[in-house]
């Protein structure tokens, strides 16, 4: 590997890891997860296969408890994704470790696009891994797990990045200033809130990340592929249509975490931005007190 990743730990004030260094893989399905409930279903089970056995232990259960994951829990899991016939959403955590932040995890949030309880929902569905998997493994690999996640899924977005990994975006409780410390210094660390996006996002996407997934109607919008290829004429960045009029861009052999004290923001990083940023989600009012931070933030690398 070329790049020197951080080492990153955030703790919150218990001193429970709240957040880690990892890459993220997170997709946003613009359909009611009545639609898509079986390859989210496959999708998960192609992430256990390719991940240490005994990586997820814990998942949370209806009334909010931490139960061992053992094959009991693993069908209950199942049930909760695929069992379509209640109505409502769905939700799915599988994690390492049942009180701190984990290399591996899986934020599954079923949405239906009509919930009066969202103001703009999508089916949402991510999974982590720890650093020392990307080094084990390689980029190539991390990749090519990344695309086949994606195979079934008919995402309007979604994205591979490094990033601050964290339970249910949990490195919000976790020391400002260390993480602002970090955010201001490295551009191509990602922080998440997929249940909090899944409610708001839409058919928007989330700026340029090293794999950047788009689908429609995004996609459409941006112009469709050749507007993308014409805009991106870097050999740093290849894009692969996918079926179903998807498209993956890699924006570099592996993922960059961007440390500004390099003074070199990729090229086709910027680009990509430019493109995405009239169709970038927005967060509107105040959440947490920190929303207008996000905001500027995420727009870090859309001139």
């Amino acid at each position: 590997m070329k790049e020197a990743f951080p080492l990153i730990r955030l703790r919150g004030r218990g001193g429970w890891l709240e957040g880690r260094d990892g890459v993220v893989v997170s997709f946003f399905i613009h359909r009611d997860h009545t639609e898509v409930a079986p390859a989210i279903w496959r999708a998960i089970e192609t992430y256990r296969r390719a991940i240490p056995a005994g990586s997820l232990n814990w998942y949370t259960s209806a009334d909010g408890d931490m139960v061992p994951l053992d094959s009991a829990g693993w069908e209950h899991n199942r049930q909760e994704v695929i069992d379509c016939l209640g109505g409502g959403g769905r939700t799915a955590e599988l994690r390492e470790s049942p009180s701190e932040t984990g290399g591996y995890q899986v934020e599954y949030y079923g949405r239906l696009l009509n919930s009066p309880f969202h103001d703009a929902p999508a089916t949402a569905l991510a999974f982590t891994f720890p650093t020392e998997y990307l080094l084990r493994h390689g980029a190539e690999h991390l990749r090519a797990l990344a695309f086949e996640l994606s195979r079934e899924l008919p995402f309007n977005f979604g994205y591979a990045s490094f990033a601050i990994v964290s339970t249910q975006g949990s490195w919000a409780s976790g020391d400002w200033t260390q993480l602002e410390a970090l955010l201001s210094r490295y551009l191509g660390m990602d922080v998440y809130s997929v249940g909090r996006a899944s409610s708001v996002i839409g058919t928007h996407g989330l700026g340029p990340h090293w794999l950047t997934f788009l689908g429609q109607p995004l996609l459409g919008r941006l112009g469709g592929t050749e507007a993308l290829r014409r805009a991106l004429p870097f050999p740093e960045a290849s894009l692969i249509p996918i079926d179903g009029d998807r498209l993956l861009i890699t924006l570099g052999e592996e993922p960059s975490a961007i440390d500004t004290k390099d003074g070199v923001i990729p090229p086709q990083y910027l680009a990509l931005g430019r493109m995405l940023k009239p169709f970038m989600f927005e967060y509107t009012g105040d959440i947490d007190g920190i929303q207008h931070d996000v905001n500027r933030w995420r727009r870090r690398l859309c001139p």
